[in-house]
Order: structure tokens, then sequence, then C-alpha cells
């Protein structure tokens, strides 16, 4: 069985006074935490202060974005070790924002992905297709591209132990939402690629999440397609109430 994995994106949004405000509320809020791994992703301004909130809970910490060098002239850029070292246990790569707002092309992705792995982090990979890629049907070629692109060079192994998020891109932030049945056909098909290309063990083992205006009123229902291990939560995790809502109905669902 594998454990739910909810995590929310903050986005631009959130002071360093507001993300420890958040936690404060969210922590307040119960869920079975043995049912479900939880991650906030803040700013990188407020990553730190985030992690020291977070400290003494199971809740986790993810960057938004890395750059897949060490060091270097890249200026507005940050590493993997210096999130490691702000209390980041996770990184979100290949976000269609990343992608389709600045640009950011597969072997990108890749470099940002082996480089999260080699320093210690987890790399929530997001993948997913546009509305013209979908009407056009297209959206198993697109998704099997960033795949292929995505996960060069990377063992079965370190997939396994990678998060990979399905984030259609026509329903991220516009209130649209894959039916259940949508989002299962992709996860189905995303796991029958990993299985092809890193063995049965790793396809079974990766965690496959949806991202694409969750709400505590569907993620119950998305949640019991057996290849949906949990959400990438856009806006409706920017409250903490809301979000906990999510992570107890994940957790609920699953077991």
């Amino acid at each position: 069985m594998r454990v739910p994995f909810v995590a929310a994106n903050w986005k631009m949004h959130k002071t360093v006074s507001e993300a420890v405000s958040y936690v404060t509320a969210f922590r307040m809020h119960k869920y079975p935490a043995s049912n479900v791994e939880v991650v906030l992703a803040p700013p990188f301004t407020a990553i730190h202060a985030t992690a020291q909130a977070l400290a003494e809970t199971t809740t986790r910490v993810a960057g938004q974005d890395l750059h897949w060098e060490a060091t270097g002239a890249f200026t507005g850029e940050v590493s993997a070790q210096m999130l490691k070292e702000a209390g980041a246990s996770h990184v979100i790569v290949g976000h269609s924002e990343r992608r389709h707002v600045f640009g950011e092309t597969d072997e990108e992705v890749n470099r940002k992905v082996r480089a999260a792995i080699e320093n210690g982090l987890t790399p929530i990979v997001c993948v997913g297709e546009t509305l013209t890629e979908r009407e056009s049907d297209r959206t198993l070629a697109v998704l099997d591209r960033q795949l292929k692109g995505g996960l060069k060079d990377v063992t079965g192994a370190q997939v396994g132990d990678a998060i990979v998020a399905y984030e259609p891109v026509w329903a991220i932030g516009t209130g649209r939402v894959a039916t259940p049945e949508q989002a299962q056909e992709a996860h189905a098909y995303i796991r029958s690629r990993l299985a092809q290309m890193f063995g049965i063990n790793t396809s079974e083992q990766c965690r496959i999440i949806y991202g694409g205006s969750v709400k505590p009123s569907n993620v119950a229902e998305l949640s019991r397609q057996p290849d949906v291990d949990g959400a990438l939560v856009g806006g409706a995790g920017l409250e903490p109430a809301s979000f906990a809502e999510i992570v107890a109905k994940s957790a609920v669902a699953t077991v």
C-alpha cells in the first residue's frame, strides 16, 4: 500500500510571518498522520522559517524549484544544497508554470531531477498536457515525452523514491478539474510507462499524485482511484483549514 502524499504549493504567496502563522493554524488541525505524508512548499524566502515552525511534526518542506548547478553565476537561482540547508527535504521540478511561463525544457527538468537526487532531495516531478494537446488527443504522447526526457539517466530505485505529479495544465487555477476517470486514465498510463522503463517494482512503489484545482470537495473521489496516490494542491492549499481538510480526506479515502 502506497502512503498518500499531499503537498501544498504556495507559489508566490506568503511572507515569512504569514508562513509561520499558517503553520501555527495548520498544526491545530488533526489528521491520521500515519496514513498520509504531508509537504508544504513555501517561497524560497520562507523555507527556513516554515521548517522551523514545523519542527517536531511529521510535515516536511519542499522548494518550488532549483538550479542543477551547485554554485555559479546564476543570478536569482537556488541550489539543492541551499534548499537542504534551509530545511527542505523535497523539491518541485518541472511545474507547468516553469515549463509554460518560463520555457523550461524536458532536458532542464532532467538536470534538475538528477541534481535533486544527487543532493538528497526528493523530487516531485511534474508532467501534464495543455488543453490544446488534450483536445488533439495527444495527452499520452505528451506524458510519454515528459517522462522519458525528465527521468533520463535516473535509476529505478531513484524513481521509486520520487514523486510524479500529473497536472493537466488546463485544470490549474482554472476551476476545471479532470474527472476521476480522466485522472485515473493518465495515472494508469504513467504507471504503465514507469513499469516499462524501470520495472514493475519501481512502478508499484512510485507515488503518482494529481494536481489541478484540487479542493476539499473533490479530493476524496480523486484519491479513491487506484493509481492516484495523493494531490499537489495550489489555491486550496493557501488556507490552513482548507488544506487540512484535503489532507484528512486523502488519508481517509485510501484506508
